[in-house]
């Protein structure tokens, strides 16, 4: 039974912010936001830690009592977006556990610190490179950088 969860490092850019960490995944072209809730979890998924051992130190990091709940809310978010190399196995005692119901039973008062991982598909450069510049010939204004097109593309 797997019960120390292990973050994913292989081919992801991590960029540490003062409040959140920022995730590119270069196998999916996915970003993805943790907010400091969740950067302090997954900061602790290191294969050698349990749950109820980064519940501990997430709550001494935040100066807030953390419960186990938690830290799972964190990891399903964590699971679902591909950032964990391995995954414990859920207790039963945490079975069924979601957003709401975490919430609900972390109180109001830890609602400002639950953890949210946000993410977004990032377009390839191909994708990003579009639209045609200023001088170019178009046929329809969203072929232009600028949205403006008569024919030949203005600005942009």
């Amino acid at each position: 039974m797997k019960t120390k969860p292990r973050a994913r490092t292989d081919r992801l850019v991590v960029q540490t912010l003062p409040d959140e960490t920022l995730v590119y995944d270069l196998e999916t072209n996915a970003a993805h936001c943790l907010n400091r809730s969740a950067a302090l979890v997954w900061d602790c998924c290191d294969g050698q830690t349990t749950t109820k051992q980064i519940a501990r130190a997430v709550g001494l990091e935040l100066a807030h009592a953390v419960d186990e709940r938690f830290v799972w809310l964190a990891l399903d978010q964590l699971e679902r977006q591909n950032l964990l190399a391995d995954v414990p196995d859920r207790p039963s005692t945490m079975s069924g556990i979601n957003r709401r119901t975490a919430l609900r039973a972390l109180g109001l008062s830890a609602a400002v610190a639950v953890p949210v991982v946000a993410s977004i598909i990032a377009p390839t450069p191909a994708q990003a490179a579009t639209c045609l510049h200023g001088g170019a010939s178009c046929t329809d204004p969203s072929q232009c950088c600028s949205n403006i097109c008569d024919g030949v593309c203005i600005g942009g």
